[in-house]
């Protein structure tokens, strides 16, 4: 058997390389352009077969995919950086690119990496324990959650008897060797002390999932005969509140915790212009915006799933708890010289 995996050079790619190398039930290939940053497969890397390609071109994913069995496809635009065609073609096009040259070459399997920001809605409010009954919204948070929604649809009705494919939720993928996720950029703003407390008084909660959960759910998708054509919500056995958990992780690093409240209206007036800058191209394809829509309602708003799905059909359980996976983490960071050095070249 063999199994091909995009986003290889990224933090939850990376760590499923290292997953299905350490298991030995695949012989391991990966996609990847000649300037991706493979460092964090060093320890692997002579036992994975490195194909020279980019995912927006059909004809290397052609060559990527020949005697593959099993595709793990986790790359993507994920920041809010770029335009509507960026997003479109990385996430979208290039998604049906890779299914078209997996079914050429006789593919069976497609495990695609979504997120829950897919079933976000615009104008929408706290999701508490939903499960994937849930459907897309009428209006999207951001082109990320619009695309990977999009991709997902197309990985659905793409499943077929001799091509089974499935997509997992997980949301704010968290652990060692996180260099530039959700979570650190958010200790790197508290580290400059120029992070807000957005909770307005109340308890947010989140499920957020570690890169190792994420993990064990992708491998177990990839052999579950009853996952064909379905999504599923992956998360860490506990529910975090998201405001106490980054005050806590702060406050372990050394930093003051969050406590400066903006008034919401001037808040809402921030966002409204900062989108407004960032439709014009030059600077949308430079630059992530400081604050967005998105980012005020991941930070605001309740979000919590029902993983009861993904244990019925994978059998599927979270194999790190939140303790021993933020032990490790800060541990990680130490080894990086910190969240500020860590995170130094991020736009």
């Amino acid at each position: 058997m063999k199994a091909l995996v995009t986003g290889a050079s990224g933090f939850l790619g990376g760590a499923i390389v290292r997953r299905l190398v350490q298991d030995g039930d695949y012989e391991v290939a990966i996609v990847a352009r000649p300037t991706s940053n493979l460092r964090d497969l060093a320890e692997v890397i002579d036992r994975v077969e490195v194909i020279t390609g980019d995912l927006t071109d059909p004809a290397s994913l052609a060559r990527a995919t020949a005697g593959v069995d099993v595709i793990f496809h986790s790359a993507a635009r994920v920041d809010e950086r770029g335009t509507r065609a960026q997003f479109v073609a990385e996430n979208l096009t290039a998604t049906e690119h890779l299914m078209t040259a997996a079914r050429g070459n006789g593919t069976s399997r497609f495990v695609f990496i979504s997120s829950p920001s897919a079933l976000m809605d615009r104008d929408g409010g706290d999701q508490v324990n939903v499960d994937e009954s849930v459907p897309y919204p009428a209006r999207y948070l951001n082109l990320y959650s619009e695309t990977k929604a999009a991709a997902e649809r197309a990985v659905l009705a793409s499943n077929t008897a001799a091509f089974t494919t499935c997509a997992l939720r997980p949301r704010a993928i968290w652990g060692a060797g996180d260099r530039s996720g959700p979570i650190v950029r958010l200790l790197s703003r508290a580290a400059a002390g120029t992070l807000p407390d957005l909770s307005f008084g109340k308890h947010v909660y989140a499920s957020l999932c570690h890169v190792e959960n994420i993990v064990e759910a992708a491998v177990l998708a990839a052999k579950s005969e009853n996952a064909g054509g379905k999504a599923y919500f992956v998360a860490d056995a506990e529910q975090t509140d998201v405001w106490g958990f980054l005050g806590e992780v702060a406050a372990d690093l050394g930093y003051a915790r969050p406590s400066r409240q903006p008034n919401p209206r001037v808040l809402a007036a921030a966002v409204a212009a900062i989108e407004t800058v960032w439709r014009i191209p030059f600077v949308a394809t430079r630059w992530s915006p400081p604050l967005s829509r998105y980012v005020v309602a991941l930070m605001t708003r309740t979000a919590t799933y029902d993983t009861a799905a993904a244990a019925r059909d994978l059998g599927y359980r979270p194999v790190v708890d939140r303790a021993t996976g933020l032990k490790d983490f800060l541990a990680w960071l130490e080894t990086q010289g910190g969240v500020v050095e860590l995170t130094a070249g991020i736009r």
